[in-house]
């Protein structure tokens, strides 16, 4: 084995670090949350911010993981008694579900089996038949099972309730999919700083519709720190409720300014490639892909072969190569494994980690012609970029 070997994350969170965001970091130990310098990097970030969702709704900042603002878009948005509808199509649509029991509110479900998107056909039914619902819970991408769901569709159905809100779970959505808040109706949208802005978790963004807040004023249920109705009173202001994650906001500043620079539309476009390719080496080598329609940009996930654990690769993978990649989640633990393509990733990266793949599952006594996988990629990358 050689002596060095770099650790290299190929995971859908966290993603590796952009590393011009984290030297501005280091420059950031001993700035004060009430000052004006901070309420200036604050001010500017919330605005880049936008840019970054693509909407001219507020969007607001926690020092949270991205369930913290899951969880305020319930307590938020809904009061005892009422409803709320939930697509689910793997964990972290599941999740919505966990939350809504949580504060003893009442979901219904238009559930998917893994690998598939959810139904929106289905979604609209239950809106025009079994309504009203205070809100509407979905994933724009499903991180566990690396499927996009067309909430572009849902956005439209929801425009039709007034007294309804569409919320969308953005967190691997947000920098690798092409998505229209405004134009589509997505009233609250929610990101993570461990995504595709290329920073330490820490950081959960969510944008606010002007119909959103109108509900929200009218919301009974009990919330405290993921308040709002507060956080934008004071965010409005350069500041926040409470601490901020100080050194964090800095960096998500840096990195927003490199987004913007770049262009948001070549960010998603770099993860659409990314994805192509990943699906083309996958078949390539024989593998099978697990989203059997409707596959994201921000992850890949590839069924292990028959009788294989896929676990077993990713341990290869890890112990020879340094690289590390993502399990299935729940009952997929063992079947799958997801390549990730959000954040600082380029396309030299999937060179590495097809090609090591390779290795791992020729070292795990399958039967892999080596390169097919690589020159399925060079050749995609060639077909697809001029």
């Amino acid at each position: 084995m050689p002596g060095i070997i770099k650790q290299r994350l190929f995971t859908p969170g966290p993603t590796p670090l952009l590393m011009e965001a984290q030297a501005r970091t280091l420059t950031a130990a001993n700035v004060h949350h009430r000052t004006e310098a901070f309420r200036k990097i604050l001010a500017e970030t919330l605005e880049l911010l936008k840019y970054y969702f693509n909407t001219k709704n507020d969007v607001l900042v926690f020092a949270s993981s991205g369930t913290g603002a899951m969880e305020g878009s319930v307590s938020n948005l809904v009061s005892p008694g009422e409803r709320i509808l939930v697509g689910t199509a793997g964990k972290f649509g599941e999740r919505w579900l966990s939350l809504a029991q949580a504060y003893g509110i009442e979901a219904v479900k238009v559930e998917s089996p893994y690998g598939h998107p959810v139904d929106i056909e289905a979604m609209k039914q239950k809106l025009a038949q079994e309504g009203p619902f205070r809100a509407v819970y979905i994933q724009a991408t499903e991180t566990s099972t690396a499927v996009m769901n067309d909430v572009q569709a849902l956005g439209e159905a929801v425009k039709n309730y007034p007294e309804t809100c569409l919320v969308v779970d953005a967190i691997t959505g947000l920098g690798t999919t092409d998505l229209r808040p405004d134009e589509w109706g997505l009233d609250i949208v929610i990101g993570g700083s461990q995504k595709a802005v290329m920073i330490p978790p820490g950081l959960a963004f969510v944008s606010v519709s002007e119909k959103a807040w109108g509900l929200i004023a009218k919301a009974k249920l009990p919330r405290f720190y993921f308040d709002f109705a507060k956080e934008r009173k004071n965010q409005a202001k350069g500041e926040t409720a409470y601490t901020p994650a100080t050194t964090l906001v800095i960096s998500l500043h840096a990195a927003l300014e490199y987004i913007k620079e770049m262009g948001r539309e070549n960010l998603i476009a770099n993860a659409a490639l990314l994805a192509s390719l990943a699906r083309e080496a996958a078949k390539a080598l024989g593998l099978k892909l697990f989203a059997a329609s409707s596959p994201a940009n921000a992850v890949t996930a590839v069924c292990a072969a028959e009788g294989m654990d896929s676990g077993a690769i990713i341990k290869e993978l890890r112990s020879r190569f340094g690289a590390i990649v993502a399990n299935g989640q729940g009952s997929m633990k063992g079947q799958i494994f997801r390549l990730a393509h959000l954040g600082y990733y380029d396309v030299a990266d999937l060179f590495a980690i097809v090609a090591a793949l390779e290795i791992a599952l020729v070292k795990l006594g399958q039967k892999v012609e080596l390169g097919k996988g690589v020159r399925a990629v060079e050749e995609a990358y060639l077909r697809l970029v001029s």
